[in-house]
């Protein structure tokens, strides 16, 4: 028998790839783990594959057709925290959530502030099923006191550096973590809240928080830091992206900061512009602590326009695993985070496209090539050549978050029983399925 000409063939979809405009029904033909071309209209050379396996050629008629999706902050756990995720089961239900690439920050047992620790977790997401990068950290330790060996971090592999978790307080610091990125082109991603204004706060300090007895976490706190942070990359000139934006006035800091026209982006998370702080009181779901905290309708909003004018370029799970245990205390107690990487795309749709404030394309953008470009990540396209990293997308799906079917190995999220649409049908990686929605 001929050996087919291609390995895989994805038809009838709707592909849509905005790194380089396109977006229109097409046939995606892959070969040895590559995309080998788009073509339109492309019947006659369907019979080209007449002998590939019935398992090698997916109909995707009614379905988008995109690169594979791209979340540039994860928290993965190992090292050190292996009972709450491991690499393993972070990149499976990356694949799950439709996400073919992932990048992993600092915080784990040891952080990563040195090559070793790269090299481990590098080693680790072999054979996983999803693509792993690195952030490495911007202190050692993640303590704010000394500079990591930046250097080093890059030349094993790290695509950012952050401290994510902890703000870095000193601004000498910050300004040398800044001077060096820049020599290395690489960002420094920064968790912006001012732990002077908001250590110990459990939540948003607002009505809310007054309301229920909670000592806050002020707006002001982020607003601050990512003024003092933009400050420095304009006295510096380095690349700096600010991490999961909750506050209004943290939108408009950084709209200015593009206006003057400095290096700066952003990133949102699905619990920023779905969920306001008044959740809290309902249940007190210890689900709904993150750092930073919910918001009130206003910031809420605010993320929304800026998701939506462009001030924030992608949007990111902060995909963040605790065990039951740990959150199954009182609310002040209990550790911040939420898992993410499995709702994010149907809250995407749910909230955002299906409410007219972005398109498929537009969505799609802050979720593939925006966040490639920002890192430098060679994903993010399904250009001829690149590799064959693809999501299909059924985008009228309903469906309801089930705890039982998340792939994660935790399962602290406040959207379970929720109800979302559009839903991943299959996860490709390299040219192979990861991931067959069910």
């Amino acid at each position: 028998m001929k050996k087919p000409k291609y390995d895989l063939v994805i038809k009838s979809g709707r592909v849509i790839d905005p790194a380089f405009g396109f977006g229109k029904e097409a046939d995606v033909f892959v070969k040895e783990g590559r995309i080998a071309k788009i073509a339109r209209e492309s019947k006659v050379t369907l019979k080209e594959i007449s002998s590939l396996p019935e398992e090698n050629i997916i109909d995707a008629s009614g379905k988008i057709v995109c690169p594979g999706l791209i979340d540039m902050h994860v928290h993965f756990r190992e090292p050190g925290f292996e009972g709450k995720e491991t690499i393993i089961t972070g990149c499976r239900a990356a694949a799950a959530g439709g996400f073919t690439t992932v990048c992993c920050m600092p915080n784990t047992s040891p952080a990563v502030d040195n090559q070793e620790t790269i090299e481990f977790i590098l080693s680790r997401s072999e054979g996983a099923d999803a693509r792993l990068y690195v952030v490495g950290a911007i202190t050692k330790d993640l303590k704010g006191a000394e500079l990591a060996e930046i250097g080093d971090l890059v030349k094993g592999g790290a695509v950012a550096i952050s401290d994510d978790g902890a703000y870095v307080q000193n601004p000498e610091i910050m300004r040398r973590a800044l001077e060096y990125a820049k020599m290395f082109d690489i960002p420094i991603i920064t968790h912006a809240e001012d732990e002077y204004l908001c250590s110990g706060g459990v939540m948003n300090e607002s009505f809310e928080g007054t309301r229920l007895g909670m000592k806050g976490r002020p707006a002001v706190g982020e607003v601050i830091a990512v003024l003092r942070d933009i400050k420095l990359c304009q006295f510096v000139g380095g690349r700096l992206h600010v991490a999961h934006v909750s506050t209004a006035g943290a939108v408009e800091a950084i709209r200015q900061a593009k206006k003057e026209g400095l290096n700066v982006t952003a990133e949102a998370a699905p619990h920023h512009f779905t969920l306001t702080d008044d959740a809290i009181g309902k249940e007190f779901d210890t689900n709904l602590k993150v750092n930073p905290p919910l918001r009130t309708k206003k910031d809420v909003d605010a993320v929304i326009k800026g998701l939506v004018d462009g001030t924030i370029d992608c949007i990111a799970s902060d995909h963040a695993p605790h065990c039951e245990e740990e959150k199954d205390v009182e609310f002040d107690q209990a550790p911040p985070g939420m898992i993410g990487l499995e709702t994010t795309l149907g809250l995407v749709k749910t909230y955002l496209i299906d409410k007219g404030y972005l398109s498929w394309a537009d969505a799609i953008r802050k979720m593939t090539v925006g966040p490639a470009r920002i890192l430098g990540l060679p994903v993010g396209t399904l250009e001829k050549d690149s590799s064959a990293d693809i999501t299909i997308i059924d985008p009228d799906k309903k469906w309801t978050v089930k705890k039982e079917k998340f792939q994660s190995k935790s399962q602290n999220s406040p959207f379970i029983g929720w109800k979302l649409s559009g839903k991943v049908s299959h996860t490709i990686l390299g040219g192979k399925a990861v991931y067959s929605g069910k």
